[in-house]
């Protein structure tokens, strides 16, 4: 009998892993154009969890309008103008649920956006392995927190390298530009000292 209870036990932890992992996590890195919006879907059941984390990687200056909307294009959330941000919610009714990033309020400059998609699916009823399964959600959240914190890091210190890189290759061609103006300023002087050494005679 213990043998069978750990047997499901073990059988349903494995079958809660396997219905949590699909929808654990989904990066991607899109480029959202001037004036235009992107706009994703995602397919939920009600008591379905989904929260989306986003960083605005490159464009102007790295900011964004989002918002989530449930399949009747009510808004569950919003946010405007943030360079990072993240929206949880709940589901509320089965059907498509919309995430749009609006770069509508740039008339110039495209943005380039990386974001995560990731949640928990509702499994319905109380048995011996609530516990466990409760544990290994709280496991896969923890996973999916680290995980979006890396990819903001390496977004960040992508932002910053292109940033440093940007200033130096401005430093190198103000060098130049300097050196130029430089020699040029010192030819000029030379010529024009020796203008008052020379000997002019009248013939």
């Amino acid at each position: 009998m213990a043998r069978t209870l750990y047997t499901r036990t073990l059988f349903n932890a494995w079958l809660a892993l396997a219905l949590i992992i699909p929808a654990l996590v989904s990066a991607h890195l899109i480029e959202v154009t001037a004036g235009k919006k992107e706009c994703f879907f995602e397919d939920l059941h009600v008591h379905d969890k989904m929260t989306v984390t986003y960083q605005v990687g490159g464009g102007g200056h790295l900011d964004i309008d989002f918002w989530l909307a449930d399949p009747d294009d009510r808004v569950l959330g919003k946010q405007i103008r943030q360079s990072t941000g993240s929206l949880s919610i709940t589901a509320e009714k089965d059907g498509r649920h919309e995430l749009c990033f609006s770069n509508q309020m740039s008339a110039v400059t495209d943005k380039m956006v990386s974001f995560n998609v990731h949640g928990v699916i509702y499994v319905s009823g109380d048995d011996v392995v609530a516990p466990v399964e409760r544990e290994i959600r709280s496991l896969a959240n923890g996973l999916a927190a680290v995980k979006d914190e890396q990819e903001y890091i390496v977004v960040r210190e992508r932002t910053h390298r292109n940033t440093a890189e940007s200033t130096n290759a401005r430093v190198k061609w103000w060098s130049v530009l300097q050196a130029i103006v430089l020699f040029s300023v010192v030819a000029w002087q030379v010529y024009y000292l020796k203008s008052f050494f020379e000997i002019k005679r009248v013939i």
